[in-house]
């Protein structure tokens, strides 16, 4: 299977969470991928979540321990979901947590990379720039 390169950062789609154009950090760092949602409450086996204001509930989840890149450990839920990279769909573990603070509402890490991608620092947009170029071609 031949490796795709992405860059450093991109946009992609989580169908399934309804979000589009999504901007992601490709994290090498990081072992997980995280996803920011906000009101994550669980509530009777079900998980109630908000993103970027739309309630979505899952009835399979689990817990997973997180570690930061300052050593601190959070006890995170994580979800499967699918995300669109270069117009293909992918099964991806995302953590839930609440990055409103941060520049990028999505840490893509090794986990989802490893076997599909390689990363090249110096190039960004690459998936997103092809979907747009596909989509202008078909006017």
């Amino acid at each position: 299977m031949t490796k795709k390169i992405i860059g450093r950062v991109d946009k992609v789609d989580f169908p399934k969470l309804n979000l589009f154009d999504i901007a992601v950090k490709i994290d090498t760092g990081a072992y997980t991928s995280a996803i920011h949602c906000s009101k994550i409450v669980e509530q009777n086996g079900v998980l109630h979540c908000d993103f970027n204001g739309e309630a979505i509930t899952f009835s399979a989840f689990s817990r997973t321990d997180v570690k930061s890149s300052n050593g601190h450990k959070e006890n995170r839920y994580k979800i499967k979901s699918e995300v669109i990279v270069f117009g293909k769909s992918y099964r991806i573990n995302l953590t839930l947590s609440t990055r409103d603070d941060m520049r990028f509402p999505v840490l893509i890490g090794r986990q989802f990379l490893k076997h599909k991608f390689l990363v090249d620092v110096d190039m960004e947009h690459v998936s997103f720039k092809q979907k747009c170029n596909e989509y202008s071609n078909t006017f």
